[in-house]
C-alpha cells in the first residue's frame, strides 16, 4: 500500500494490483472504480498497436516515491515503466519508460488514470467537468460531447493539445470541491486531454505522446499535477494561469507591451465577413453581387456609418484557384488588379482587409469545382514525399473537409518537401499588403496533424517535435509578413499565441454539449484578442434572432465582434446559412454594435483590450430559454452577459451587457442595478 498526503487530498495506491484504490478529497472518498494507473501504446514496424498497463505487470518494485512495473508479455518483458509520485500541496506525477525493444516504438502513455463518478446528469452524487475545448465548456453528461479517438489521418475535432484543446489541464468539479488535473509541461508537447465513460463512472485521461523513435525510451521532466480547487470553474483556471505566468510560452508578450501589434488592434475593429462567390460553402461557386470586390464598399460604408466602427472586410471564396482548396490561394479570384484596387480603397478609408485560407491541406480534387484537379501536379512534383504518413509509413488521403469541399492530403510542415510547398503557396500572400490572414482555417488551434513518416525531419511518433516545428514555421511566417496578423480556426492553442494573435473563436459550438465558459479569455486575454468568428455551425434555432446575444457574449469576454453578410448586404444568422427567411434585425444589431463600440472607447477599453479576468462572483439576473435545432435541448442562459476584470493599474470592474431591446435588472453581491436596452455598463468594485 502506497499512500500520498497532499493539501486536502489523499491518494492510496495498491501497487501490487497496479491501481489507485482510493482518492479522498476533503476527507470524502471520490473514486468510482479502479483502473490501471497507466496505460501505454506501442507500435511495431508494420504500424500494429500493442497495449500494456500497470495491471498486467508481473514485477512491481517500490523504492521511495518510485514504483517500477516490468515483466509484461514476451515482446515487452524487459520494458520497465517507472512512476514517481510526490505529495506536497497536491500530488505530482512523473513517468519514465525504458527497455523499449528496437523494433517497437512507444507512441503514448496515459498517467495517472482515475475513474470519477458519472457526471451529475447521470448520478446525483456526481459532478461536472471543466474542459478547455474550443474556448471552454462545463459538461454535466460525459456522453454529451462526441468522443473521437485521435488516430491517423487526423481531424481538427480531436481532443488534443495544442489543437482544439487550448490548455493542458481540465478539472472535475463536485458541488463542494474540485480536482484540478494539469500537465505542467513547459515544452507544450502533444497531449490527449480527454474523458470518457468507464464502468459506472468517467475516466479522466491525460495522454502524453512520446515523440520517440524505435527502441527509444521516454521520460517526463515535468509533473502531471493533481490539486484541490474550489467548485467554481474559475478556480482551476486560476491554478493553471498561475503556472503559466511562471512558465510562459516562448515569445508570449502582454498586449500592452507587444510591439508587433498594429495600432488597429487596439481599436477593436468590426469584422465583416462574406463570400465573393456563392452564398455558402457547398453552393455553386459563381461570382455574386459582391464581386468585383469594390462592389462591397457601399455596404461596408453603410455598416461603418451605422456602427461608428473601423471595418475589417474578411473575405471567403476569394481564392483564384478554388474555395477551400489549399494550399494554393494566389492569385486572387479575378486577378491581382481587382483585389488591390479594393485593398487600396479600404486602406484609404481607414479600413482593413483580411482573407480566410485553409490550412495545411493539399487538394487532390475539389468537390466544389470539378475542373480543379491536382493529380498530375502531385505526381510530377513529388508532393507525396511531403504529406503526412500513416503508421505504416505510407501517404494516405486526409479526412478534413471531405466530401463537402475537397479530397486530398495533409501536408507535413516538418518535412523538407512540405515546407517547400507551403513556401511556394503562401509567399505571394505574405507580400500582398493585406492586414490579416486566417492562415490556418481547418487547423484548429494552430497545430499540425499527426505524421508517422520515418524519412521526414522528425521522429516517427507524434510528440513535442510537432509543437517545436509549428512555432518555428509560424515565426518564419511572422518575419515574412511583419505587417500582417495571422490566425487559425478556433482560438490559438497556448504555444502558438505569440504567432497567431487574432483567431476565429467560435464559442457557440459548445452549446449543444454543455455550458460555454470563457476559459480562454480567463487565462490568455492579456496576451491575445480573438474575433467572434463566422459562427459556422451555430446550433441555435434560426427562427430566433440570437445574433445580438452571441455578439454580447463575445464582447463581454473581450473578443472582437463579427458580422456575416449576404451578397445583398443583409445579415446572415451565421456562416453556412442556406435559408434567409429568418434574418437578424439589422437596425437593432447595428445600433447594439454602435453602443458597444462607444462603451469600449469610453469605458471598457482598459479592461477589454488587455485586462485580466477575475475570479469574482457571477452577477444575478433572469434567465432566457433559447431553442436549438435538430432535437437538441433548450439552452437556459442568463439574459445579461457579464465578466469581471482587473486593469493594468489594479482597478477591478464588472462589465455587464444587455443585448435585448428592453431594460433589465441584475444584482452584484446583493446590490441591484438596472441596465438599459442594447447597452453595457461598467461597475467598478
Amino acid at each position: 500500500m502506497f499512500k500520498l498526503l497532499g493539501k486536502c487530498i489523499e491518494v492510496t495506491i495498491e501497487e501490487s494490483k497496479g491501481v489507485i484504490s482510493s482518492l479522498k478529497i476533503g476527507n470524502i472518498e471520490r473514486i468510482e472504480a479502479q483502473c490501471p494507473i497507466f496505460v501505454a501504446r506501442l507500435r511495431d514496424l508494420d504500424g500494429k498497436c500493442y497495449y500494456i498497463d500497470s495491471m498486467q505487470a508481473l514485477n512491481v518494485c517500490v523504492k521511495g516515491n518510485d514504483i517500477a512495473y516490468s515483466g509484461f508479455d514476451k515482446a515487452f518483458f524487459q520494458l520497465c515503466v517507472k512512476i514517481n509520485a510526490i505529495a506536497s500541496e497536491g500530488i505530482f506525477w512523473q513517468i519514465e519508460v525504458t527497455g523499449v525493444p528496437e523494433n517497437y516504438a512507444l507512441e503514448w502513455v496515459e498517467l495517472p488514470k482515475i475513474c470519477m463518478p458519472s457526471l451529475i446528469d447521470n448520478n446525483q452524487k456526481g459532478g461536472r467537468i471543466l474542459f478547455p475545448y474550443n474556448e471552454g465548456i462545463i459538461l454535466t453528461d460525459e456522453k454529451s460531447l462526441p468522443r473521437y479517438e485521435p488516430e491517423f489521418p487526423s481531424s481538427g475535432a480531436y481532443f488534443t493539445f495544442p489543437n482544439m484543446v487550448c490548455s493542458q489541464f481540465m478539472a472535475y468539479l463536485f458541488e463542494d470541491i474540485g480536482l484540478y488535473i494539469g500537465a505542467h509541461d513547459p515544452h507544450r508537447a502533444l497531449k490527449g486531454v480527454d474523458f470518457y465513460p468507464y464502468e459506472n463512472g468517467v475516466a479522466m485521461q491525460m495522454r502524453l505522446y512520446s515523440g520517440a523513435n524505435y527502441g527509444q525510451g521516454f521520460a517526463t521532466d515535468y509533473p502531471i499535477a493533481w490539486q484541490v480547487c474550489d467548485s467554481n470553474w474559475k478556480s482551476p483556471a486560476e491554478i493553471y494561469r498561475n503556472w503559466l505566468e511562471c512558465n510562459p510560452t516562448e515569445g508570449m508578450v502582454p498586449i500592452s507591451k507587444n510591439k508587433a501589434l498594429p495600432e488597429w488592434y487596439k481599436e477593436s475593429p468590426l469584422v465583416v465577413t462574406y463570400p465573393v462567390r456563392g452564398i455558402h460553402d457547398m453552393d455553386k461557386m459563381e461570382p455574386n453581387a459582391l464581386f468585383p470586390y469594390t462592389n462591397a464598399l457601399p455596404i461596408l460604408d453603410k455598416i461603418k456609418n451605422a456602427t461608428q466602427c473601423r471595418i475589417m472586410a474578411l473575405l471567403m471564396h476569394w481564392e483564384g484557384t478554388v474555395p477551400w482548396a489549399p494550399p494554393y490561394v494566389w492569385p486572387p479570384f479575378g486577378g491581382e488588379a481587382l483585389f488591390n484596387e479594393f485593398k487600396d480603397k479600404l486602406h484609404a478609408n481607414g479600413d482593413l482587409l483580411g482573407v480566410y485560407c485553409s490550412g495545411f491541406g493539399y487538394t487532390k480534387q475539389s468537390t466544389l469545382i470539378e475542373s480543379y484537379n491536382c493529380e498530375e501536379k502531385i505526381k510530377n512534383e513529388n508532393v507525396l514525399v511531403g504529406v503526412c504518413h500513416s503508421p505504416q509509413n505510407k501517404p494516405e488521403l486526409g479526412i478534413t473537409c471531405t466530401p463537402y469541399q475537397r479530397y486530398g492530403y495533409d501536408i507535413c510542415p516538418a518535412s523538407t518537401r512540405g515546407r517547400e510547398i507551403l513556401e511556394e503557396a503562401y509567399s505571394p500572400l505574405f507580400k500582398s499588403g493585406i492586414d490579416y490572414a486566417q492562415i490556418l482555417d481547418q487547423n484548429h488551434g494552430g497545430g499540425q496533424y499527426m505524421c508517422f513518416a520515418r524519412e521526414h525531419n522528425h521522429p516517427p511518433m507524434p510528440g513535442e517535435w510537432m509543437t517545436t516545428n509549428m512555432k518555428e514555421l509560424l515565426t518564419e511566417w511572422n518575419k515574412s509578413a511583419p505587417n500582417m496578423l495571422f490566425g487559425c480556426e478556433s482560438a490559438a492553442a497556448e504555444p502558438f499565441i505569440p504567432n497567431l494573435l487574432m483567431s476565429d473563436n467560435r464559442y457557440e459550438l459548445n452549446y449543444p454539449f454543455g455550458t460555454p465558459v470563457p476559459i480562454y479569455a480567463y487565462i490568455y486575454h492579456e496576451y491575445v484578442r480573438n474575433f467572434m468568428g463566422n459562427q459556422c455551425g451555430c446550433p441555435f434555432e434560426p427562427a430566433c434572432d440570437t445574433l445580438r446575444y452571441r455578439l454580447a457574449y463575445s464582447f463581454s469576454v473581450g473578443d472582437i465582434m463579427t458580422l456575416i453578410i449576404t451578397p445583398s448586404g443583409e445579415l446572415m444568422t451565421h456562416w453556412g446559412t442556406h435559408d434567409f427567411e429568418h434574418a437578424p434585425d439589422m437596425e437593432k444589431t447595428l445600433r447594439f454594435i454602435r453602443n458597444m463600440n462607444r462603451f469600449y472607447n469610453e469605458s471598457g477599453k482598459e479592461y477589454l483590450l488587455c485586462g485580466k479576468m477575475c475570479n469574482a462572483p457571477d452577477i444575478e439576473c433572469e434567465e432566457i430559454e433559447i431553442p436549438m435545432f435538430r432535437g437538441r435541448p433548450v439552452a437556459r442562459l442568463p439574459r445579461l452577459l457579464s465578466s469581471c476584470w482587473e486593469a493594468e493599474g489594479g482597478r477591478v470592474a464588472y462589465i455587464v451587457v444587455n443585448p435585448e431591446d428592453e431594460a433589465l435588472f441584475f444584482s452584484i453581491e446583493g446590490k441591484k442595478y438596472e441596465l438599459g436596452a442594447l447597452d453595457a455598463v461598467l461597475i467598478v468594485k
